[in-house]
């Protein structure tokens, strides 16, 4: 049995836990916040209860498999999961909408026709087919294996099948994803429709590789689901689980040195001068704050580098008085007037505007997030760079009235609203500039991956969204699992099954 000390109380973190204290290992887990969960927090007052961080759960087998592997009880044991139907439903710049069914690819193609005419369906059907087999190629290596020794191989070749496309005398293929809406999908609604899954995760379209179309094929594929109570019910259930396998949990208890002892990880120091020795040191933090508490231990030479730059999230909440409509989307998004100003404001340096602006509205069926059946919960959330200078009065009228979009009369039924900041996540997660991390995708020359799991001190792994395999609940569940398997198996681990 070894001490395994594990450092934030993240998803991934959370669940590498459970998962080496079922191997039968001696397991804390320090945690400078009071609560457990990073980003995956809630926001209560006067009855309503808000999703502070993600509101959904794609690939749900990630978590249906940690719960399998750690315990009798099932994750629907523990926790409701509801699929979500309609998909969501999007608002376009000229005002058309469309409500896309979960998981029915014929249904898909049958709402796009009619909303967007004849061939508009079947162009994205066209458009999935190819992004299964990128889905295909990369989803072993990029979420259920250790990053490959010679990762370049990920980053050199392109795994999305690309459709020959002739340009004045030249043919050419799409390398980014944007390139895939314009020279593929041809039809502006639909290229909306395609990047703003890059934008949900921080990934510039313009930039983005074309692997980036597993991102619409992952809720394509698998579904998208809600967690009733709310995303923090996920986030209890597996800390619970973390406590049934006998996980010593403390929190306000910040750890400023990860200690080492003959060239190995031997433990931490904490914030109050206390020592915790172990075996092996999982580290569920920044690169930013691994820098500083493990020095120079994390660098490899060759190793992929961090992702720097990324932005972050706006986040309102909105307490209003009036009930939920039957037959309301769960998830609404609605997209930018003007995309070009968006895509220069969240990557760049021009000024936020109400047309550069997409908004994801979730309004969720469940009795749980208003006092009663006359009120409702809605959450906006929005892409935006990271760091201060957020004016949070007047990004959030922004928010709300690109909602109104979708909502008419939204601000004749507001009781009251709160902001949620860049700075919120910067103190939720311990990011300096409360920067959310992507998924790792392939191709890029590697700018998409992120940092092998474990690192150039024996003994020292990094788990959750700034490493391998990137950011999002399923990712961060799969770091849990690839971090645990690297510790029980050693160099024998090849990869989750």
């Amino acid at each position: 049995m070894a001490r395994i000390v594990v450092i934030g109380a993240g998803m991934g973190a959370l669940a590498a836990a459970a998962r080496l204290a079922i191997a039968g290992h001696r397991v804390t887990v320090y945690e400078r916040a009071e609560t457990y969960g990073g980003a995956v927090r809630r926001y209560e007052r006067d009855g309503f209860r808000f999703d502070t961080g993600p509101g959904l759960l794609p690939l749900p087998a990630v978590y249906r498999d940690l719960f399998l592997k750690t315990g009798k009880e099932a994750l629907e044991a523990c926790v409701e999961l509801v699929q979500v139907d309609p998909s969501s439903r999007h608002v376009f710049a000229d005002g058309t909408s469309v409500a896309l069914p979960n998981a029915s690819r014929a249904g898909v193609v049958t709402a796009l026709d009619e909303a967007l005419g004849a061939g508009a369906g079947g162009r994205w059907g066209d458009f999935l087919v190819r992004a299964r087999e990128a889905w295909d190629r990369t989803r072993r290596p990029l979420l259920e294996e250790p990053l490959w020794p010679d990762w370049r191989v990920l980053a050199e070749r392109e795994p999305y099948p690309s459709v020959p496309h002739k340009r004045v005398l030249r043919t050419r293929r799409a390398g980014t994803l944007a390139e895939v809406g314009a020279w593929e999908l041809r039809e502006p609604r639909l290229a909306a429709l395609l990047e703003s899954h890059a934008l949900a995760h921080g990934l510039d379209p313009r930039t983005a590789p074309a692997s980036a179309g597993v991102l619409p094929y992952m809720e394509h594929a698998f579904g998208t689901w809600y967690v009733r109570g709310g995303m923090r019910e996920l986030a209890r259930a597996v800390y619970e689980r973390c406590l049934a396998r006998r996980v010593e949990f403390g929190f306000g208890a910040e750890v400023i040195r990860v200690l080492d002892k003959d060239g190995r990880a031997a433990g931490v120091e904490l914030a109050d001068g206390a020592v915790a020795e172990a075996d092996f040191v999982v580290a569920g933090v920044a690169p930013g704050v691994l820098d500083r508490i493990a020095g120079t231990a994390r660098p490899q030479a060759g190793a992929v580098t961090p992702q720097r730059g990324l932005p972050s999230r706006l986040t309102v909440l909105l307490a209003l008085r009036g009930g939920r409509p039957e037959g309301t989307a769960h998830r609404t998004v609605v997209h930018a007037q003007d995309r070009d100003v968006e895509l220069a404001s969240v990557f760049g340096s021009a000024p936020a505007s109400d047309a550069g602006l997409t908004v994801t509205v979730l309004r969720p069926d469940d009795p749980a997030a208003a006092p009663d059946a006359g009120h409702e919960a809605i959450t906006l959330t929005a892409t935006v760079p990271a760091g201060g200078g957020q004016d949070a009065g007047a990004a959030s009228r922004r928010l709300i009235s690109v909602a109104e979009r979708a909502i008419p009369g939204l601000r004749d039924r507001l009781l009251w609203h709160e902001v949620r900041t860049p700075a919120d996540i910067a103190e939720a997660t311990g990011v300096a500039d409360g920067a959310v991390p992507a998924p790792a995708l392939a191709a890029a020359d590697g700018r998409r991956l992120h940092p092998a799991n474990s690192t150039a001190l024996p003994g020292l792994f990094t788990v959750g969204g700034w490493s391998h395999p990137g950011g999002g609940l399923p990712h961060a569940g799969m770091s849990g699992a690839l971090v645990a398997g690297l510790i029980v198996e050693g160099a024998d681990f090849r990869g989750s099954q």
